[in-house]
């Protein structure tokens, strides 16, 4: 039961990311020093043999998982770049394959980038083809692979292996023909936030790290406000927002069932030498934009390091394209001048040009603050919840199925009382409603949540099931006080069972019945109340 449970929740969580630090105050800097433009400077390249496949035609926009030993068709490319296919070894010696973009007609010692994905198992190289194709056209070789599936999936990541999947790549880059091996930097996009630094933070070989949609929270704390978000965005406040959907992620992490949910970024951050240049929207929905900068600057700056630029893009979403909705929808290009900021800059940085201490751009827009989720105590605990969750089910559930068998075996149909039988069929309704729906919202939210219609900030599909949360609660006292005066219930009675023997208690095979049922109601109220059913 615990397993199923878990396994259904986490399965709703799309994470993924996909961050419980003390968030600083949500002011920005406004520092606002313009991006320094360096050509690049030629040098000499290295030619290391490699099959070189080129391919004209359009960027390929679709993106799909890819599982483990199947190649990923090579992606088309526009006339003007020329792409050559590579492999090389990840974290564990797994074989990984990618793409380098450069321009047609690149001259030697050019800069090189690699990307590095977001949250997601096996994601082809194709979903991030629209940057390498616009820095590629900025004078950059552009390595861009398809993610591993082999060790990372909803229930299981590291972003140690994923760090040292990333570094294989930067070896690889460095050693295609025409690319200066001193040259090379790692771009890293949401989760790739956590993985690039990680990864620059292991070598002297990456030259300057590039950082959009980064997060400087821990994965936990980040990922319950993404979907909080969407829920607020939706029109949703109260105890679903407040209580429901935080206790659901900390329930999920306590069941092992969120990897790498306390991640702390602050130290790794603090070890970087190389020149960081992070880049958001102004509308990103799943970080949070106002909050993350200045933790982000601070652990630059406690190791020293003041090379670093920050840029927000107006009317740009989480990975700084083009949103036309506030960040909901995510349209093909990128925010303009993302791509020339990129360019110019990892130019300076090469040249040892990088700006110090630079943030402009408008400010970005972040409706709520993050809030901690600690780990729970023992009695929230996930093995508590699955606990609560079996007695209940099993309480409302026999009550009605002992009235079956009783039916089917030919024996007196006993006269259950109407307290018991709300009892019953709304204590049943109530978890099994509650749980589905918020497993819907979970799977659906993150940026706006499809909550169904909304009034007084309550979903109408909650607020029935938050009725019938107190109607369950009612039938519970009624139910119990039937019990304790052994009244016997009568045709039409609101009392709680049926009689075994006319005009006296209940009995005990009845009473065991609706012992059994008001220890589901007894539990329940807690729970409820726990979950936020009860609370407004």
């Amino acid at each position: 039961m615990t397993s199923s449970i878990l396994a259904a929740a986490a399965t709703a969580l799309r994470l993924l990311a996909i961050p419980a630090v003390a968030a600083p105050s949500l002011a920005t800097p406004s520092l606002a020093i313009p991006a320094v433009t360096v050509p690049a400077i030629p040098v000499p390249s290295l030619a290391v043999p490699a099959t070189a496949h080129a391919v004209a035609g359009p960027s390929l926009a679709g993106a799909r998982a890819v599982p483990h030993g199947l190649v990923e068709p090579s992606p088309a490319v526009p006339p003007d770049l020329a792409a050559r296919e590579v492999s090389f070894r990840g974290a564990g010696g797994l074989e990984m394959r990618g793409t380098v973009l450069s321009p047609a007609a690149a001259g030697p010692r050019r800069r090189g980038i690699v990307l590095v994905h977001g949250a997601g198992s096996g994601t082809p190289r194709t979903k991030l083809m629209e940057e390498a194709v616009q820095f590629a056209r900025r004078g950059l070789s552009v390595l861009v692979y398809d993610k591993r599936s082999v060790g990372y999936s909803l229930f299981r990541r590291s972003y140690s292996q994923l760090a040292d999947d990333a570094l294989g790549a930067v070896a690889a880059l460095r050693s295609q023909p025409g690319v200066d091996p001193a040259k090379v930097g790692i771009w890293g996009l949401s989760e790739g936030g956590w993985v690039a630094p990680l990864a620059a933070s292991r070598s002297a070989d990456v030259a300057f790290v590039v950082l959009v949609g980064a997060n400087a929270l821990q994965p936990l704390r980040q990922q319950t406000w993404a979907v909080a978000a969407g829920l607020r965005k939706a029109g949703v406040s109260g105890s679903l927002v407040d209580r429901t959907e935080p206790n659901l992620y900390r329930a999920i992490t306590d069941g092992g069932m969120f990897p790498e949910p306390y991640y702390d970024p602050a130290p790794v951050l603090a070890s970087l030498r190389q020149p960081v240049l992070a880049i958001w929207g102004t509308h990103d929905l799943l970080t949070p934009p106002r909050e993350t900068p200045p933790l982000l600057a601070k652990a630059l700056e406690s190791g020293g390091n003041r090379r670093y630029t920050f840029r927000f893009f107006g009317e740009a979403d989480h990975a700084a394209h083009r949103t036309p909705d506030g960040g909901v929808t995510r349209l093909p290009e990128l925010a303009p001048g993302y791509a020339d900021l990129v360019g110019s800059w990892t130019a300076a940085a090469i040249a040892g040009k990088a700006p110090l201490v630079s943030v402009s751009g408008p400010a970005p827009v972040q409706a709520s603050p993050t809030v901690p989720v600690d780990p729970p105590a023992w009695w929230e605990s996930a093995n508590a919840q699955a606990a609560a969750l079996a007695l209940m089910l099993v309480a409302f559930t026999a009550y009605p199925a002992t009235t079956l068998v009783r039916r089917l075996r030919g024996r007196a149909r006993p006269a259950a009382g109407r307290a018991a039988r709300l009892l019953s069929a709304g204590g049943l309704t109530s978890v099994a409603g509650s749980f589905g729906y918020v497993f819907y919202l979970v799977m659906t939210g993150g940026k706006l949540a499809t909550t169904g219609p909304v009034a007084a900030g309550r979903p109408l599909i909650w607020l029935a099931l938050q009725a019938l949360a107190v109607t369950t609660a009612a039938a519970t006292a009624v139910v119990a006080s039937g019990l304790l005066r052994g009244r016997a219930p009568r045709a039409g009675d609101h009392a709680a069972g049926d009689l075994s023997h006319r005009g006296g208690r209940p009995g005990r095979g009845e009473r065991v019945r609706l012992g059994l049922l008001l220890a589901g109601g007894v539990v329940f109220l807690p729970w409820a109340l726990y979950w936020g059913l009860l609370l407004p």
